[in-house]
C-alpha cells in the first residue's frame, strides 16, 4: 500500500488547506448561500431520522473531493466489504471485528473465522432477553423469595461505559429495576451504591470476558460478602449473574454457569454494548426498547455499507476528522450533546475513539509520522457553556466541536426544549462568527463608554471566530436514534482508523499498567519487599505505607 503522505491526493490536501487558510469561515459562509445544502446529509432508518451539517467546518467542494481520493486511495469500499466479511481485520489478535452482527437479524449471513455467527448471536441474546423478562415480570426471586427492585452491574470500561450512557441517556424508556454501575476500584465507589440497596432485592450482574479483570472481581468479591452477611452463603446463586466466557471461574464465584450470558472474542470490549454485556440496560428498558436500540444501529451499518461515500455520515464525518486532524492541525475534539441525558456520551466515545485510536504504529510496525486519533473530551450543554467553552472561544488552540440535539424532548417543558436548542445553535455560530475589535468597539461606545475605555476593554471582549463545528440534528433521543447515533460514531472510528494504517481494534497501551500494578499491589502488603522499581515509585510506596500507619 503506497504510504499515506505519498497518495496524491495527501499532497493535494496541503496545496487546498494553504487555499482555505486565505478566507474565514465566515467569509466562506457569506460567498456561498447554498453551502448548508451542499454540506449536509441525512440519515433515515428504523425511525431514526440523523441529519449531519458540517457546514460550519473549514472545506470546500474540491477539499470533500480530495478526501474522498484520499480514502479510495486507502481501498475504504473493499475495507468495509473486508469488515462485513469477517475478514482478521484485528491483525495483532488475528480476530475478525464483527459488533454489526450483534444487532444482526436471521436474514444477515456475517460470518467469522469461515463459519456463521448469526445462530450463536440470536441464541444467546434471546436466552438473555427471556432472563430479562423473568426478572421484570417478577418471576427471578431473591433467595427469601423477594422480587428484585435493583441491580448492580460491576465492570469496568466497556463493560460499564456503553451500558451506563445507555441507561442514562434513554431514562425516560426506563421502567423496569433501577440499574446503578460500579467499576472504580476504589471502594468509595461500590459502598456508596450498596447504602442505600435492599440486599434482598438486589441482583448483581458481574461483567468481565476472563472474570479475572482486576478492578471488577475486587468489586465482585466485596459485593458478595456484604451480601452473604446480610442474607447468607446461599444468596450467591439467586443474587448473582454473570456475563462472561469463562464458565469455571464463573462456577468458582458460587454463580450457576446457566446464568452466564456470553460473547465472542470478535467482540473488542468498547464495541460490546450491543452483546450481552448490554444485559443492564436491557433490564432497565425492556426487551421492546433493547430490539429498537439494535434495529437502529443496524440500519445505520447498512446506511455505511451501502451508501455512496458523498451521503455516508460516517464516511463524511471521517474525512472532515482527518482533514482537521492532519492538514489544520487541529488535534483534539469537544463532544457537546445538548442534551443532559447523554452527559455520559462523551465518556462513552472518549474510549471509543481514543483507545481505538490512540496508536503510534502503523499495522506493519513502522512508527506514523502523522497524527492519529484526537484527544476527546465534552460534557452537555448548556453546563458546557459555563465550563470549557470560554477556552472554546477565545483560547489559543482551536478545537473543533460536535454539537448533537433533537428536536422532540420526552421532559414536556418545551419552552425550556427552545431555549436549549436556541443556545446549541447560538454556540456553533458564535463559534463560527467570533466577534471583530471594530464590532465590540462600536457596541461599547454604543452603550455609553468612552473611546478609551472602549478600547481598553474590547481586546477582552473580541472573539476570533473561524472556529470549526459540526451539528447533529436529530428527530428525538429514543432508542433506534441511539443506537444509529452510536454506530456512526463507530464506523467513523473505523474509517480514519484505516486512512491512518492503524489497528483500530486492539488495545495494548492498556495492559501495561495492569501488568505493573499486580506486583506493585503485592509490595504494598504490610512487611512485603518493595521489588525493584524506579526511585520515585520506590518513594512513593514507602511514603504511602508511613501514611497509612499514621
Amino acid at each position: 500500500m503506497t504510504p499515506l503522505q505519498q497518495i496524491p491526493a495527501w499532497q493535494a490536501l496541503q496545496t487546498q488547506r494553504d487555499v482555505l487558510a486565505r478566507s474565514s469561515l465566515r467569509e466562506l459562509m457569506q460567498a456561498d448561500p447554498m453551502r448548508f445544502d451542499y454540506f449536509s446529509a441525512q440519515f433515515e432508518g428504523a425511525g431514526a431520522h440523523v441529519l449531519l451539517d458540517y457546514s460550519k467546518q473549514r472545506v470546500d467542494r474540491r477539499t470533500m473531493l480530495l478526501l474522498d481520493e484520499l480514502l479510495q486511495a486507502r481501498a475504504l469500499r473493499p475495507a468495509i466489504g473486508s469488515l462485513f466479511g469477517g475478514a482478521p481485520i484485528n491483525t495483532t489478535e488475528g480476530r475478525a471485528v464483527m459488533h454489526m452482527a450483534l444487532r444482526g437479524e436471521p436474514e444477515d449471513h456475517y460470518q467469522a473465522d469461515g463459519r456463521s455467527v448469526m445462530p450463536d448471536v440470536l441464541q444467546v441474546r434471546e436466552r438473555m432477553l427471556a432472563f430479562v423478562e423473568r426478572v421484570r415480570g417478577g418471576q427471578w426471586l431473591g433467595v427469601t423469595g423477594a422480587t428484585i427492585t435493583d441491580v448492580v452491574n460491576i465492570g469496568i470500561g466497556g463493560s460499564d461505559l456503553g451500558p451506563q450512557m445507555m441507561v442514562q441517556a434513554l431514562e425516560p424508556y426506563c421502567s423496569g429495576p433501577r440499574v446503578h454501575f460500579v467499576s472504580n476500584v476504589d471502594g468509595a465507589h461500590l459502598t456508596g451504591v450498596l447504602k442505600h440497596l435492599d440486599a434482598a432485592r438486589t441482583l448483581f450482574v458481574i461483567a468481565s470476558k476472563t472474570f479475572t479483570t482486576q478492578e471488577t472481581m475486587a468489586n465482585a468479591r466485596s459485593a458478595r460478602a456484604w451480601l452473604v452477611e446480610r442474607l447468607g452463603d446461599a444468596a450467591t446463586g439467586k443474587h448473582f449473574v454473570a456475563v462472561s466466557t469463562n464458565g469455571r471461574e464463573v462456577a468458582a464465584f458460587g454463580i450457576d454457569p446457566r446464568n452466564m450470558f456470553g460473547f465472542w472474542d470478535w467482540v473488542g470490549g468498547r464495541y460490546s454494548v450491543w452483546s450481552s454485556i448490554g444485559l443492564p440496560v436491557a433490564l432497565a428498558l425492556g426487551s421492546a426498547h433493547f430490539r429498537a436500540i439494535l434495529a437502529g444501529a443496524r440500519a445505520m451499518d447498512l446506511h455505511f455499507r451501502d451508501a455512496p461515500f458523498d451521503r455516508n455520515l460516517p464516511v463524511l464525518m471521517a474525512a472532515v476528522g482527518l482533514w482537521n486532524v492532519n492538514f489544520q492541525g487541529l488535534d483534539a475534539l469537544a463532544i457537546a450533546p445538548y442534551a443532559q441525558n447523554l452527559s455520559r456520551f462523551a465518556a462513552h466515545l472518549q474510549q471509543l475513539d481514543m483507545e481505538s485510536n490512540g496508536k503510534r504504529v502503523q499495522i506493519d510496525g513502522q512508527a506514523v509520522r502523522y497524527a492519529t486519533g484526537p484527544l476527546v473530551f465534552g460534557e452537555p450543554g448548556t453546563n458546557a457553556q459555563h465550563a470549557y467553552f470560554q477556552w472554546l472561544h477565545q483560547g489559543p488552540k482551536v478545537v473543533p466541536v460536535d454539537f448533537i440535539l433533537a428536536a422532540q424532548t420526552d421532559s414536556g417543558l418545551d419552552e425550556q426544549h427552545r431555549l436549549l436548542a436556541a443556545n446549541c445553535f447560538a454556540q456553533s455560530e458564535a463559534l463560527l462568527r467570533g466577534k471583530t475589535a471594530d464590532e465590540v468597539r462600536a457596541d461599547l461606545m454604543a452603550g455609553g463608554l468612552s473611546a478609551a475605555e472602549a478600547n481598553r476593554l474590547t481586546p477582552h471582549r473580541s472573539f476570533p471566530g473561524d472556529r470549526p463545528s459540526s451539528t447533529l440534528l436529530v428527530r428525538k433521543l429514543d432508542p433506534a436514534t441511539l443506537g444509529a447515533l452510536l454506530a456512526l460514531y463507530e464506523h467513523k472510528v473505523f474509517v480514519q482508523g484505516l486512512a491512518w494504517g492503524i489497528n483500530s481494534f486492539d488495545q495494548w497501551g492498556v495492559e501495561l499498567g495492569k501488568q505493573l500494578a499486580a506486583p506493585i499491589a503485592e509490595s504494598l502488603m504490610p512487611g512485603a519487599a518493595p521489588g525493584v522499581h524506579d526511585p520515585s515509585t520506590l518513594g512513593l510506596m514507602q511514603h504511602w505505607k508511613q501514611l497509612r500507619e499514621t
